[in-house]
Order: C-alpha cells, then structure tokens, then sequence
C-alpha cells in the first residue's frame, strides 16, 4: 500500500510540529494534520478551537483550507497525530473533507497502518451522488425515480 516516493517520517514531522501551533485551551488537545498534493507540496493544519465548542476548526479543517488557498490540487497521502507523536484518526466530517480532496486512492496513516482513503470511509457520498440526482423533481415519488422532469 505505501509509495515508495512519500516520505511518511516526513509527512508526521511536519504534523508534529503542527501540534505546537494548535489553539486548544478547552480540550488541551493539540492536534496537527499533513498531507502529501499531488504536485510535491507538503499543506498543514492545526486544530483551532473556540469558547462555543461546536464551531472548533479541526487540525484537517486547517489542511484543507491550506491546500485550496495554495492553489488546489489532490491530497495523495495524509496523517494527523496528537501532541505525544501518536497517530489518531480523523472525525466522520474531516474524513468526508479529505475524500473530497483526495478520494478513493488517497492513503491515509492510521493506528492500524497505511490504509486507502475507500477503508477510511466506506460507501462515501460525493459528487457523483449529487449528480445522479441532478435535474430530477424532489417532489416526485419513488416510482418517478430517475425520470427526467418534463
């Protein structure tokens, strides 16, 4: 599974050092995220929490935002890791942000080791799902499914 050309040891230094810009004064959870573009560059992120806990920015959030202001591109190899060095998983909403800018291919460093992005997040959504329903009638019923709309 793992590309002979990715640097993982560099990918989880580069988290590492991450985790020391992290702003986590609630959970005293520093977190830190790189990942691998398609073109050579290596984008980070750290985790930014907030005083009204539901709106924290986590350390993936961060990455891509990095990764789209720098220009676009394919995420190909992604980690995140705690404070300690320790690889951790990302949540339910990161893991849709990464597939979305990495896909089905994308490898992802986990606590059970290198796994592709589609062992990640099994049966994702993504934009193929929103464009098998593009231009049908919501207030249709099911039998009228996949009719185009007259």
């Amino acid at each position: 599974m793992s590309d002979p050309q990715i640097d993982w040891q560099e990918l989880r230094r580069a988290a590492r050092e991450m985790t020391g810009h992290a702003y986590a004064p609630y959970s005293h959870y520093p977190v830190g995220a790189a990942g691998l573009v398609d073109d050579g560059r290596i984008v980070v992120g750290c985790n930014v929490e907030n005083a009204a806990y539901g709106v924290d920015l986590c350390a993936e959030c961060g990455l891509i935002s990095s990764l789209v202001a720098g220009g676009g591109g394919r995420l190909v190899a992604f980690c995140c890791v705690d404070a300690s060095g320790t690889t951790i998983m990302p949540c339910g909403r990161c893991r849709q942000l990464l597939w979305e800018h990495g896909g089905a291919a994308l490898t992802v460093d986990t606590p059970l080791g290198l796994r592709p992005m589609s062992d990640v997040l099994p049966q994702a959504f993504d934009a193929g799902d929103l464009d098998a329903v593009a231009g049908t009638d919501p207030a249709a019923g099911p039998e009228d499914a996949g009719r185009t709309p007259r």
